[in-house]
């Protein structure tokens, strides 16, 4: 197999050329061998685009930092294959593209099957964490377990053998890749732009599913104009490997009515920039970043939203979302988030690595064990290793003291065991 541009994904391609086309997504984790049962049935009628995430399958292993990046990806494989039109269904964070598309290619996108997806996956915290797992252990705690996720009790103890095969595909996933995409699906949320979909959609998800379940996809369906739901009993997280023939007619029943055109890939508008900002309201009582002079006039106008954000980002929704107990504790958490996190951590001049081995050593030599902490926290999600965190304690012990580096190294380690010990 030829190399893949980093542009570009891995693909597979099966059925009549001349077919409209149908393209699947997978899960995180898993290779474009999910729907192997759902293809014979599909290729009959469409021309199946089957593509890998990076890294997974044997894909080159070229990270994306974004859903919407990951789309871009889609598109441009699409236009290398000549494909204007289409057909798409995605499971997971493939269904979490889907929806992306939906919004931001409609002129490209003619129906669409969102399997075990959801507006918003889980928590930014959860997924930040299970990277921090990840950098710290390799993908072995995700391997073992991804079968209580993935697949019913039931079914894993009947099918030992695609236990098996969904543990080895996690296995030997690129690890630089699976975290990526964790840090992906931690800042995925279209919950508001729900109401843009403009393309029929399909909802199935796995009556037992944890993970996406029946709740996530009624949100779906009630956010999206022309959206019905299919809940498949008997099945998890992985619904087309549990539930294959079920879910295999709900699919050619919905995407039979779609008009596809396989042909030449139309002239649209371009897609908007991946980084294009998004303006939002500010929270009740923050200043108005779009108001001229706000603050004196000298910030940046979006400094708080960009701010907020990104403390978001670095520290967590618990952090940022904290109810200040006052006004006094409103303005200076206000200040917090302009000054500190909008104007300073989003300067490009230093990486966040670097401004978090910056922030630990300045804290440790003040003492603030709380606020080590939450910036220890803060490290690992920004890719700071435990042994490289224990490199910056050892230096601040020859410039701010043996007790000062003692002290502060006991709380580095209980965040490190905290938030690199898998859980059970």
């Amino acid at each position: 197999m030829s190399e893949t541009p980093p542009n570009t994904l891995q693909c597979r391609v099966e059925g009549q050329d001349d077919a409209p086309v149908l393209v699947l997504g997978p899960s995180l984790g898993t290779t474009w061998h999910m729907w192997d049962r759902q293809v014979p049935e599909l290729a009959r009628q469409w021309r199946v685009v089957r593509f890998d995430l990076p890294g997974h399958g044997g894909a080159p292993a070229h990270p994306f930092g974004s859903v919407a990046e990951l789309g871009d990806r889609v598109l441009a494989t699409l236009d290398e294959l000549g494909v204007g039109r289409f057909g798409y269904a995605g499971s997971s964070i493939g269904g979490a593209v889907g929806l992306d598309l939906a919004l931001r290619a409609p002129h490209r996108l003619a129906s669409l099957a969102l399997v075990a997806t959801s507006p918003r996956f889980g928590t930014p915290d959860e997924y930040h964490r299970r990277g921090v797992i990840v950098r710290a252990n390799g993908l072995e705690p995700m391997a073992r377990s991804a079968p209580e996720w993935w697949f019913t009790p039931g079914f894993a103890a009947a099918q030992p053998a695609i236990v098996e095969w969904a543990v080895q595909m996690v296995r030997t996933t690129d690890p630089g890749c699976y975290v990526a995409a964790c840090e992906a699906l931690a800042v995925f949320d279209v919950r508001e732009a729900l109401g843009r979909v403009g393309v029929p959609a399909l909802v199935v998800v796995g009556e037992e599913d944890q993970v996406t379940g029946p709740a996530e996809a009624r949100t779906l369906v009630a956010g999206i104009p022309d959206a019905r739901l299919a809940v498949v009993p008997g099945a998890s997280h992985l619904t087309p490997v549990e539930q294959p023939a079920a879910v295999t007619e709900l699919l050619v029943g919905h995407f039979a009515g779609a008009a596809h055109d396989p042909q030449s890939v139309p002239q649209a508008p371009a897609m908007p920039p991946v980084s294009a900002p998004v303006v939002s309201a500010p929270p009740a009582g923050a200043p108005d970043p779009t108001t001229p002079g706000t603050e004196g006039g000298g910030e940046r106008p979006d400094a708080y939203e960009r701010g907020l954000a990104l403390r978001r980002e670095i520290l967590g929704d618990a952090h940022a979302d904290r109810a200040p107990a006052d006004g006094l504790d409103r303005d200076f958490q206000s200040l917090v988030t302009r000054y500190a996190f909008g104007e300073v951590w989003s300067r490009e001049t230093l990486d966040r690595r670097t401004r978090s081995a910056v922030t630990l050593g300045v804290l440790i030599a003040g003492g603030h064990h709380d606020a080590l902490a939450e910036h220890t926290r803060a490290a690992l999600r920004s890719g700071l290793t435990p042994d490289e965190l224990g490199e910056i304690v050892l230096q601040t012990a020859v410039y701010c003291g043996l007790p000062a580096a003692d002290s502060a190294l006991s709380v580095v380690r209980r965040v490190i065991r905290e938030d690199t010990t898998p859980q059970a």
